[in-house]
């Protein structure tokens, strides 16, 4: 119960301290879940949502990386900006088999 408790705290004080990165997170966790959805039952509709979290992820990331000191280094957004644009490029260029 203690560790639900402690979850529940740390989703609470990152709503009220920086909502930014809340949707980046559950954009990316959403990314996640449809990209496994995919992978085993498949369907375009799936992977074009999933693209489309990639995408807003990976550029609301960038631009607040840019734009924000972060005291995260600069190489972990970089690398979690590029991930996540290459995953949606990939999930587009999938896209060639369903038309």
């Amino acid at each position: 119960m203690r560790i639900w408790q402690s979850l529940w705290g740390n989703i609470l004080f990152i709503t009220q301290y920086n909502p930014p990165e809340l949707i980046e997170h559950l954009m990316t966790l959403s990314t996640i879940a449809l990209g496994l959805w995919w992978s085993f039952f498949g369907g375009w509709p799936i992977l074009v949502l999933s693209a489309s979290f990639a995408t807003g992820a990976g550029m609301s990331l960038g631009v607040r990386e840019m734009s924000l000191p972060s005291p995260h280094r600069r190489l972990v957004g970089l690398i979690s900006v590029a991930v996540l644009l290459s995953y949606s490029l990939y999930a587009f260029v999938q896209l060639k088999d369903y038309l």
